[in-house]
Order: C-alpha cells, then sequence, then structure tokens
C-alpha cells in the first residue's frame, strides 16, 4: 500500500526541538527545590515538639546568639522564657543583648518592667540596678537611684544573697554630697536605717555590716553607740544564728553552676523528674526547708508581719522555679499563700503550676475545688475538659507505643509473650463473646502500663462527675457520665462510680442496676467488675438478678480467674441460703476445683469475719502461730534460766519476781516486729537479726499491704527456716562445730542483767560522754578475786546503795583531803565502822565520779 505525500512518520518520536529542550533543563536548577533546613531550623522544630530538653535549648540560644540577628536571638529566647519563666539567667542573656546600643535601651527598659516584678532573683535585680546606676550618673538623678535601691530591697531584701546590694546601697548613701550641717543629719539617719535593717536580717556579709555600723556608731557619738548596739544586739545574734541554719538547709538545694563567660552565664534549666532516690532526697530537703521557713526562725513579730510573708513569698517563688515539674512544691506554695489571705494569687500559682504540669492530678484537683467554692462553675467545667484531653493524649502516645513494640515483637518471627507487653491477667480475653460488644480494634490494649494509666483517667472522670452533682445537680452529673460512655478510655470504674452516685444520690436502684448492666455488655470480660456488680446487687438483697448474673457469668472464666466468684457467692449462700443450697454449690465447687481439700470447703461454711475457729483450734494453728511469736527477752525465762543453772546471786528466781511492777518492758523495735507477724526475727535461739540486711522487698510489700490469710494458711514460720531457705548448704557438722566453739557465749548473768534494765526512754538524767566513761573504767584497778587477803585488815566497808561490799585502799586514788573524806561518809550512807584512811579513798573516788558525770 502507497503512502500519502503528506505522511510525516511517526509523530511520537522526539525531534531534535525536543532534544535541546531537556538539555536546557539539565543545566538550570529545580525552582521548587526543597533547601535542607539549617541547624537553628531543626532544633526550633524539635523543641516545638519536645519542649522539655534542657540541652536542645540551650543549643539553640547559643546558635541564635553566634547569628547576631536580633530577630532570631528574640524569637529564641521568647520561647524559651515561654515554657520556663523566670529563668534568670536567660533572662540576663537575653537583656543584655539590647544594652549594648543605648538606641536599645528602650527595649531593655520594657523587658526589666516585665520580669523584675515576679521574680525573685538577686542577680537580676542587681543586673537591674547597674543598668539604672549606668543611666543616671548625675546629682539630680540620685534621688532615682536611690528609689531604684529601695525598690530592689523590698523585693528581694530579704535573701541572703542580697547583702551586696544592701552594702552597695550604703556605700551610694554615704558618697552623697551635703552643704549643710542639717543635710549631714538626714544623711547620717538615712544611713543608720538602712544599717538598722539590714543588720537584722541573715545576710551573707551581716558580721561585716555589723562592725561596720559600730565604726559607723562610734565615729558620730560614744555614748550613744553602745545603746544603739546594745538594743540591736538580740536580733543580729538572732540573725546570726538565723544564717548558720539557713546556709545548712540551701547548701544542698542548688546546683553548683558551670564557668561560663561573664557576659552569658549558663542558662540552668530543670529537668523532667525521674523521682530516683536523689531526686526524693532533694525534694524533702526543699520540704524541709520551706516548713523552716514558715516556721519564722527570726522570730519576727507581729507588727512586723508584712516582712515575714514577703520573706516566705520569695522563698515559695524561688522554689516554684527550682523544682518546676513537682507538684507536691507548688501545692505547698498554693496552700501557705491562701493561709496568709492571698486567694488571688494563690490562685495565680495553681494556673503556673498546671501550666508547667498540665497532667497534674494534684493540681488540677484543688485549682477545680478552688474554683467550685468560689462558684467558677463555667471554669471548673474548662479545666476538666482540657485536663481530659491532656490525659487522652498521653494515652493515645502510649497506646501508639505499644503497638509499635507488639509490632517489632512479630516482626521478628515471635509472638509477644505476657512479659513482653505487659498483658496482665485480666486482659485475657474471656471465652464467652455475649459480653464483647467492642471489637478488637475498638478496645485499647490491656497492657499494665495502659491499664494503670486508664483508671487514672477514669478517676478525673469520676472526680469530675462529683463535681457536677454537688454543684449543679444530678443532671450535670449524669451529663458529664454520658461523656464518658462516648470515650472509648472509659474504665469500668466510671460506670461502677456512676451507678453508685445514683443509688447513694437519688436511691434509685433501677437507675443503678441499669448502668450496671450497660457496663457489663463492655466490660464482661473484667473479673473485677462484675464482682462489683454481683457485690451490689446482693448489698440491696437483690438476690433473684444477683444469682442470675452469677449464672450467667461463671462459665464465661476459667476456673484460676472465677475463684473470686465462686468464693463471693459461696460466701452468700454460706451466710444466708439454707443447707442444701449450700450443699450444691459446695458440689459445684468441688467439680471446678477438684484438688482442694474437702476440709477446706467444709470450713469455709463456717468462718465468720474472718474468724476460722476450725483451722485455730483443729488444726494447731493458732498453737503453731504462737510456738514461732518471738518472746522479748525478759526478766520470766532468764530468770528461769538462772535457777536452773544455778547462777547468779541475788537473780530472783520466785515467781513472785514475773510480775515485778520495775520489769523491764518490751522495746518497741520487738513490739514492731511482733505486730508484724513475723516473730522470726526474734525466734526461739534469740538471734538478732542484721541490722543491715532488711527482708526482701516483696516480704516488705506483701506483709505492708496484704490482709491477713487467715484461712488454712500455716503460721509464721520462724527465723531460723526462713534463714536455712535461703542460706548457702550448711558445712559439715565438724566445721559447723568449731564455728559454733568459736562463738562469744553470753553468760546467763549478763542476759538476766539486760532484762532487768529500764527502757531507754525512762531516762531523764545527764547524758554521760562515752569517751570518760570508758577512761574511767579503763584507769580504774579491780582487785583479783584470787589475790592474797591481809591477815591483820580494817573492817571492810559496805555500802548497798552503791553495792561495794569490798573495797581496798590500793584500788583506789589516794585523796588526804579531810573535807572530802566527810562528804563521801555521808555519800555512802550505809558505812557501819567509818576508818579514817578508807573513807579518804572512798570519797575521793565518789568525788572524781561526780564531777566527771554530773
Amino acid at each position: 500500500m502507497a503512502e500519502p505525500d503528506n505522511f510525516t512518520g511517526d509523530q511520537t518520536q522526539p525531534s531534535e526541538e525536543i532534544f535541546n529542550a531537556l538539555e536546557s533543563m539539565k543545566n538550570e536548577p529545580l525552582a521548587d527545590s526543597v533547601p535542607t533546613p539549617t541547624e537553628y531550623d531543626a532544633l526550633t522544630a524539635e523543641v516545638r515538639e519536645k519542649p522539655h530538653n534542657p540541652d536542645a535549648w540551650r543549643r539553640l540560644i547559643e546558635l541564635a546568639e553566634n547569628s547576631g540577628e536580633i530577630e532570631k536571638i528574640r524569637a529564641a529566647f521568647d520561647a524559651l522564657l515561654h515554657h520556663y519563666p523566670n529563668t534568670s539567667s536567660a533572662q540576663i542573656r537575653y537583656i543584655g543583648h539590647f544594652l549594648e546600643d543605648p538606641s536599645t535601651f528602650g527595649e531593655a527598659e520594657e523587658l526589666f518592667k516585665r520580669f523584675l516584678k515576679i521574680s525573685p532573683s538577686v542577680d537580676l535585680w542587681k543586673f537591674y540596678l547597674v543598668y539604672v546606676r549606668r543611666v543616671n550618673t548625675g546629682p539630680s538623678t540620685r534621688d532615682t537611684v536611690r528609689k531604684s535601691y529601695e525598690f530592689a530591697l523590698n523585693h528581694v531584701g530579704q535573701d541572703k544573697d542580697s547583702g551586696e546590694i544592701w552594702r552597695d546601697y550604703l556605700q551610694f548613701l554615704r558618697s552623697g554630697d551635703t552643704t549643710t550641717t542639717w543635710e549631714e543629719q538626714q544623711k547620717m539617719d538615712a544611713l543608720r536605717k538602712v544599717y538598722h535593717r539590714a543588720v537584722q536580717i541573715p545576710l551573707d556579709n551581716v558580721e561585716g555590716l555589723w562592725q561596720d555600723l559600730e565604726a559607723f556608731e562610734n565615729s558620730l557619738n560614744r555614748i550613744t553607740a553602745k545603746k544603739f548596739m546594745a538594743d540591736l544586739s538580740p536580733s543580729h545574734m538572732q540573725a546570726r544564728t538565723t544564717l548558720r541554719q539557713l546556709m545548712n538547709h540551701v547548701g544542698a538545694l542548688y546546683p553548683t553552676p558551670p564557668p561560663s563567660p561573664p557576659n552569658r552565664p549558663e542558662i540552668l534549666l530543670p529537668s523532667l523528674p525521674t523521682f530516683n532516690a536523689s531526686e526524693r532526697m532533694l525534694v524533702g530537703k526543699w520540704k524541709a526547708y520551706l516548713k523552716w521557713e514558715e516556721s519564722n526562725p527570726l522570730e519576727i513579730e507581729d507588727k512586723d508581719r508584712a516582712v515575714l510573708i514577703s520573706r516566705i513569698q520569695g522563698v515559695y517563688r524561688k522554689a516554684v522555679i527550682r523544682m518546676r515539674y513537682y507538684t507536691e512544691i507548688w501545692f505547698m506554695a498554693y496552700t501557705w499563700t491562701m493561709s496568709v489571705g492571698k486567694q488571688d494569687e494563690a490562685m495565680s500559682i495553681l494556673r503556673a503550676g498546671i501550666e508547667a504540669n498540665p497532667s497534674s492530678f494534684l493540681l488540677t484537683f484543688a485549682y477545680a475545688e478552688a474554683q467550685e467554692a468560689r462558684k467558677e462553675f463555667a471554669d471548673v467545667h474548662a479545666t476538666f475538659d482540657k485536663f481530659l484531653s491532656v490525659l487522652r493524649s498521653k494515652l493515645e502516645a502510649l497506646e501508639a507505643q505499644t503497638k509499635a513494640v507488639e509490632l517489632s515483637i512479630t516482626a521478628n518471627g515471635s509472638a509477644p509473650t505476657a512479659s513482653a507487653t505487659g498483658v496482665t491477667d485480666a486482659g485475657m480475653q474471656s471465652t464467652n463473646t455475649s459480653f464483647n460488644t467492642q471489637s478488637s480494634d475498638d478496645k485499647p490494649p490491656k497492657t499494665s502500663e495502659v491499664a494503670e494509666r486508664r483508671t487514672e483517667y477514669g478517676l478525673a472522670y469520676i472526680v469530675y462527675m462529683r463535681f457536677g452533682r454537688r454543684a449543679e445537680g444530678v443532671k450535670s452529673s449524669r451529663a458529664v457520665f454520658g461523656k464518658a460512655r462516648k470515650d472509648r478510655w472509659a474504665p469500668w470504674e466510671v460506670y461502677e462510680a456512676a451507678a453508685l452516685m445514683e443509688y447513694h444520690c437519688s436511691d434509685d436502684k433501677s437507675v443503678a442496676s441499669r448502668i450496671f448492666e450497660k457496663g457489663l455488655d463492655l466490660f464482661g470480660d473484667e473479673i473485677e467488675y462484675v464482682l462489683r456488680y454481683l457485690g451490689f446487687l446482693i448489698s440491696i438483697n437483690d438476690e433473684n438478678n444477683a444469682r442470675a448474673l452469677f449464672e450467667r457469668v461463671i462459665g464465661a472464666f476459667p476456673p484460676e480467674r472465677a475463684r473470686p466468684l465462686w468464693e463471693r457467692w459461696a460466701r452468700y449462700e454460706y451466710q444466708y441460703g439454707d443447707l442444701d443450697a449450700a450443699q450444691k454449690l459446695e458440689k459445684r465447687i468441688a467439680e471446678v476445683f477438684p484438688t482442694d481439700p474437702p476440709i477446706k470447703r467444709f470450713a469455709q461454711r463456717h468462718i465468720y469475719l474472718g474468724t476460722d475457729a476450725i483451722a485455730a483450734r483443729d488444726l494447731g494453728f493458732a498453737m503453731a502461730r504462737k510456738a514461732t511469736t518471738a518472746q522479748p527477752l525478759g526478766r520470766s525465762e532468764t530468770a528461769q534460766s538462772l535457777s536452773s543453772t544455778g547462777g547468779g546471786g541475788g537473780g530472783g528466781t520466785t515467781s513472785s519476781n514475773n510480775n515485778a511492777p520495775h520489769k523491764r518492758p518490751a522495746s518497741p523495735d520487738y513490739r514492731k516486729r511482733e505486730e508484724r507477724g513475723g516473730g522470726g526475727d526474734y525466734s526461739q535461739s534469740h538471734k538478732r537479726a542484721r541490722p543491715l540486711s532488711p527482708p526482701p522487698r516483696g516480704e516488705r510489700d506483701r506483709d505492708r499491704w496484704d490482709p491477713p490469710r487467715r484461712r488454712f494458711s500455716p503460721g509464721p514460720q520462724p527465723a531460723w527456716e526462713r534463714e536455712n531457705r535461703e542460706r548457702a548448704p550448711l558445712p559439715p557438722p565438724r566445721v559447723q562445730q568449731e564455728r559454733e566453739e568459736e562463738k562469744p557465749k553470753i553468760p546467763n548473768v549478763i542476759s538476766w542483767f539486760v532484762g532487768e534494765l529500764p527502757a531507754p526512754a525512762s531516762f531523764d538524767g545527764p547524758v554521760f560522754r562515752t569517751e570518760d566513761l570508758m577512761n574511767l573504767f579503763r584507769n580504774a584497778v579491780i582487785p583479783s578475786s584470787g589475790r592474797s587477803k591481809s591477815p591483820s585488815g580494817p573492817t571492810p566497808l559496805r555500802s548497798a546503795s552503791f553495792g561495794v561490799s569490798r573495797l581496798q585502799a590500793d584500788a583506789l586514788p589516794q585523796i588526804t583531803d579531810h573535807t572530802r573524806a566527810q562528804e563521801g561518809a555521808a555519800l555512802a550512807g550505809d558505812i557501819d565502822t567509818i576508818n579514817c584512811d578508807r573513807a579518804q579513798v572512798l570519797a575521793g573516788w565518789l568525788s572524781r565520779s561526780r564531777q566527771l558525770f554530773f
């Protein structure tokens, strides 16, 4: 077929013009290409997303300052001070950029006005005073400088670090020129007033100011100087004493700043708390310091109450800056401010604390209650809505993190286990799907941390419902519960709280039961919720619905998880049902738990309020507990041991001595061990546990929180059984016997003597110095029992009060003072025949003892 004449070939082939256009495009840069972000832009985005990163903030400030662009500097510092307000080191560096050029002094003054009034920082006020003296140099502006000093001292003059400001102020007043006698007198009076104020404050240079005041007064008039100094001396000494205590308190509260250039002080920013041991210790020190300041250690009188309030107010302002992310400090500041009648300022403290810690339950609940008391109900609603939004975002972030961990584990080729994902037993899915109305995608993941956070999230809803009922009635609380029902994160505790609120506040059983039923559709696989629902029905005596609920849900749980349900219903049947029903239920329980002994189920039918007489008496558990209970080392058993071994003259062995009124009571440590039910630390062998070896943490927590398990549980085991279980295998018998022989044995008479000693709390006499007491015993010459007696010697002295049966002259210092001999004879009191030489010896010994101890 012939082609037409106008055929030009394949039109899809590129022509020469197209090739040229493509070559030109290769050589031209792309107009819409995205430039690589700078480090400054990257850090700006990072701190916007994660504002609690002190290192990133410091680097951002450094980059902005190095750029020299005032707009970058302004933006960086404004963003930093928004998240870390009242950070004086950042404020000083920020203002310093506008003091380099006189044309920008106006902006520096605006920043001073913005920062100073609420700042407790002495450094910032010093910086301000330097600026004031820099721009006011003429004689006509001295009054402006003086007012600036007074303004600063009224705000931070009570701070111990403000001593330099006081000294500069005194130097400024002293440098003033005078032309008349009246002006000179006015100058001296002004100096005296400032001195008198300063020397009564615990400043770091208060002793130097006192010396300057003394020299100043003596230069004017020595007679009046003595009077002024005598009047001020008590207050000054109180300030010096308080300063020493203050240094002990604040020494560990502030970290040492790292070295930095003078024009660029290091910016100190608080970090988010981890509540480790050192941080908890720091919080405790701050609390102790704040309580100490509240106790008025300077003993400021009521007429100067404004001074005391200003001092404590400055301390709390510094505390919330340093401990910004510790809500307990914020709450202490709020409580104290409310106690002095400054309600508006107290509310400002709570708002600032919530801004710093938006997820704080403590501050949010305190603010909501305070606003409720002020009838600001709309603000309370807004506060709870914002708080729930913050908690919800944290839960969603935690959910995403949990799912990411599960996906990573699955990608590695292994299924996520309970230990890896933190799935709790409560999170096991029920075999009965009739209660699972939500799909698995709608339900939040049931990990331990998510479950704990979710319960806390429900607490916020519950407190919100309480507020609605108190302030606006049941209708408002129902509206809040309506919001919770639409929230996928609302836990079962919210449903229970709403139901019980309807029952107790509205006396409406039907509404409460419907709420429980609605919750059962969502939380039918939560054993705790089912138990609470069953307990509610039993409490309102709705036996039919309670029995129907039990039969409906008991098959939805595996036997081990269903045990609490069986026990709860069995307890009801045993107490209020008939015998046939109890026996039928017991038969069903035996089929579900075939390994349980029959005597256990029988005994459970005869228990009331934890009293299990069958286990205690018939099975001997009470006697077992009594045998393992530790007995304190007292007179009864030691006296028996003395009588059996024939030891110790003077040790009472009769039964009447066992009940003597002066019997030593058990020490508090013994009682604490007995109350814990252990009795093992002081078992039959009377071996003391090592004081630096506390019991395992799990045992302490279990003893503290778990209720006593009295049914079918063995009695507390002795210490030796517990120790043998944890100890390494015993050595061979011969080695063990050699070790036992090496151990020192306490004589029986010493045990009896320790038992006779009174409790430490009963001693109210002088405190002896241990060194002097030991030196006296060390230097005393005690006669040997095997020493040969002199055939002819004077009659020995007998003293019942001192317990001395025989004294020898060469065993005591030779004192020849006749006056001391008479005193010694009078003190001995029971000397039959006073021999002059031995009386002198005894008198000297008694005199030395009395001078040493009393």
